[in-house]
């Protein structure tokens, strides 16, 4: 036989040739792409279910090819279009014979005999109009299209193209849209009904021609019975269901995630590690808070939940479901505003790291002044010395300044460039000292990664034997089939050590709500969440971040115009639904704490600076590195009579026969505030008369400070109003006499607080206590 046919084709050439090309044509003829019609970009829950999605740009709701077809629908289809798919090469001729035949005996077209094979090569075809040659077309395409896909991908590709009505394309969208389900969850009913569909969408869909579509269904029904897809009752219970009415919308549980999304992958179909169930979890609580917050005129907020082991996305709420009129399509979680106090725990990480202070630390908390800047604490009041941890924690914003300009501003600065803020972006000078109150900006996308990179440090010290990871600082992850690449190990920190980041945590657990109060209604103290509020100046912006071993959660709550309103703040804004979100969360533990990064260590148990030998001390773990903290200061010896009641000196008694005690001193700045508040607190004890006084002074002014350039501010007539001047002294009910430019003005006792009204110029003023203590200090009225 073979023989023959190498004779045949030697003896016609030109026969082998024109059979050649056209095995060539017909190789060739199918297109490489089908379907070139733009899609809608689908964004999935990672249990793959539609969370949200854009129209495709040609008005059509047309998703990406689906991968699978569900049985049902599938066997439906197949029943409906074309029984035999299985068993032909893309045409069915007894099919098309049979079409021909009733056409021509009824005078029109009553039967069509193609295949759902010939229908997917027509849909590409884009419905050309009929003709021999067009079916012709169809036919060369439809076998050729046999040979390069298997029968699962041909009806795959019908599934995805075939038209359900309206603007609706592909069964995924219908099934959304007539029963608001997912293409698997459809019932035998509804599967059915959809099948019938694509035959003629023009003419019958949902909400027209009811009773031709009813009858459609019912008998692809009464089919699959017959043939034995189903029992009776699944039939007599399918008869029953109704037909779809008025089209569903498409879910839209995370809007502005899907929106971001459709900038980068437009027309695409993506899996995010979205949590569908706490997605509308949180999605509820906005909702739930936006209820009460919009009583104030605060109409946007906006929550964000990580996961800090893999650093995916569990939860994306762009913003409240509030009115066009308040920018309800703005979304948050990437918009830069003032940070208020949240990066102040960035800067105590950095200062115990640099073995440049101790959560048990005393900071001062007075008033100050500082190149002409005057920060104030947010309650407008003074504790004198508080803890750095206290501070913290109680995020008083005069011990931030202070701590910052110690540390250095530009040193800080330059290490926020690790954390990659996108809107900090400016130099240390631009910001100055307010960069730690809120003078620069970040958004919700940036600070929750540095929190989560973090506790991810702390964790992989823990988990890897003490080393850290390279790539630590990475960030989040929206794609489910993401990984973050944390690089490899080493003995080198990346910018903070694991302990200083844990004492930061746990100075972040403390409770102590900013504004000073006692009471915390929010607050489920069973569980541990390190977790930081901040204000931005004006009560613009309120935020409220908590960090677990496992979880971050940020949340910012304003109003997205940047409109203030008062008593808006991270405390009574922000944080109730930073807790509302962390109760929906599972069980929240705690870090482990990376002890090989501590060492023992004996601090003061007054001041927590370094113990000395007249120190009460006490001992503390704290970040084994150089360490740079000074002795304490504070604690000194003093000689006392035998009645510890005078202190004395050798100008007044023989010290042979005195007590010596030590004793806590604060200045005395310091100390007119601290002793408010800590009424432990022991002044020092007077000397006795015929003593002559040490040269320390118990004298501090608290305002104005030396050198200090003033305006005074003028009234609604036009006066000018008085320059208050303000002066502590460790004993208050010391008669204080003031004078200005050498002329006495008054004399105060216990409230040594004058007004006077000077000349523009050089003024110096001058106080002297009835011991003879004296204090001066110079100004410039302007």
């Amino acid at each position: 036989m073979k023989k023959r046919i190498a004779q045949f084709l030697k003896r016609h050439p030109k026969k082998l040739f024109v059979f050649s090309v056209l095995c060539i044509l017909y190789y060739f003829c199918l297109p490489n792409v089908l379907f070139n019609s733009p899609t809608a970009t689908v964004v999935e829950s990672s249990d793959n279910t539609l969370i949200g999605a854009t129209i495709a740009a040609d008005g059509q709701w047309r998703f990406p090819k689906v991968d699978s077809v569900p049985y049902k629908f599938k066997t439906c289809i197949i029943q409906f279009e074309d029984a035999h798919f299985y068993k032909h090469p893309g045409f069915n001729p007894v099919s098309m014979a049979k079409a021909i035949k009733t056409n021509l005996y009824a005078g029109k077209t009553l039967r069509g005999g193609s295949t759902i094979t010939q229908q997917v090569i027509r849909l590409a075809r884009e419905n050309k109009k009929r003709s021999y040659l067009e079916k012709v077309i169809e036919l060369v395409w439809a076998t050729r299209l046999e040979l390069r896909h298997s029968k699962k991908e041909i009806l795959e590709l019908y599934t995805s193209n075939a038209p359900f009505g309206g603007n609706v394309v592909g069964l995924e969208v219908a099934s959304w849209r007539y029963y608001g389900l997912q293409a698997y969850q459809l019932s035998w009913a509804q599967s059915a009904t959809l099948a019938v569909l694509p035959n003629v969408p023009s003419l019958i869909y949902p909400g027209k021609n009811q009773e031709l579509l009813l009858k459609k269904r019912n008998r692809l029904l009464k089919k699959l019975l017959e043939i034995g897809v189903f029992d009776k009752t699944t039939y007599e219970l399918a008869l029953l269901e109704e037909l779809p009415q008025k089209p569903y919308a498409l879910p839209k549980i995370a809007p502005h995630l899907v929106q971001e999304i459709a900038k980068k992958y437009k027309g695409e179909r993506i899996t995010t590690s979205i949590d569908r169930g706490l997605q509308k979890n949180a999605n509820r609580i906005v909702e739930k808070h936006y209820q009460r917050l919009k009583q104030n005129l605060v109409h946007n907020a906006g929550v964000l939940v990580l996961d800090v082991k893999t650093r995916k996305v569990l939860a994306y709420v762009g913003n409240t479901p509030t009115t066009k009129e308040f920018q309800k399509d703005v979304n948050l979680i990437n918009a830069n505003r003032s940070t208020g106090s949240v990066i102040k725990p960035l800067l105590y990480t950095a200062m115990l790291d640099a073995g440049e202070l101790l959560p048990e630390m005393l900071v001062p908390d007075v008033p100050t002044q500082i190149a002409g800047y005057t920060p104030e604490n947010f309650n407008e009041d003074y504790s004198g010395a508080v803890t750095a941890k206290k501070a913290l924690a109680r995020s008083l914003n005069i011990p931030a300044v202070r701590l910052l300009q110690s540390y250095g501003l530009e040193k800080f600065r330059d290490q926020l460039n690790y954390f990659n803020l996108e809107g900090i972006n400016k130099s240390a000078d631009h910001y100055g000292l307010t960069l730690i109150l809120g003078g620069a900006e970040s958004n919700l996308w940036d600070l929750c990664k540095s929190y989560a990179n973090l506790a991810s440090t702390v964790n992989h010290f823990n988990d890897t034997s003490s080393e850290y990871y390279k790539n630590e600082f990475v960030a989040p992850i929206l794609e489910k089939k993401e990984n973050v690449n944390f690089g490899e190990l080493s003995r080198e920190k990346n910018t903070f050590d694991a302990g200083s980041i844990y004492l930061t945590f746990e100075a972040m657990k403390e409770v102590n709500r900013p504004e000073g109060s006692e009471s915390w209604e929010f607050y489920d103290s069973s569980k541990e969440i390190a977790w930081k509020t901040g204000t931005s100046y004006g009560n613009k912006d309120a935020w409220a971040i908590g960090v677990t071993k496992d979880y971050v959660v940020g949340v910012w709550a304003g109003n997205a115009d940047g409109e203030g309103r008062p008593n808006h703040t991270g405390v009574s804004s922000a944080a109730p639904i930073l807790f509302d979100v962390f109760d929906v969360l599972p069980k929240l533990d705690w870090f482990a704490k990376p002890l090989d990064e501590f060492i023992d260590t004996r601090v003061c148990a007054k001041s927590g600076y370094l113990a000395t030998p007249i120190c009460p001390s006490m001992t503390i773990s704290i970040p084994n590195k150089e360490n740079k903290i000074k002795e304490c200061s504070y604690h000194k010896n003093i000689q006392l009579d035998a009645k510890k009641q005078f202190r004395v000196n050798s100008s007044c008694a023989d010290l042979s026969n005195t007590i010596t005690e030590s004793w806590f001193v604060l200045p005395p700045l310091m100390e007119f505030y601290y002793k408010k508040t800590h009424l432990d607190y022991r002044i020092l004890p007077s000397f006795k008369r015929a003593c002559k006084p040490t040269n320390v002074s118990p004298m501090q002014f608290i305002y104005p400070k030396d050198g200090n350039r003033i305006t005074l501010t003028k009234g609604f007539n036009g006066e000018k109003g008085e320059l208050i001047l303000k002066l502590a002294h460790s004993k208050q009910e010391t008669p204080v006499y003031w004078y200005v430019d050498e002329e006495f003005i008054k004399e105060t006792t216990n409230f040594h607080e004058i007004g006077i009204i000077p000349s523009e110029g050089k003024h110096k003023i001058t106080v002297i206590d009835a011991l003879g203590n004296e204090a001066v200090i110079r100004v410039i009225i302007e």
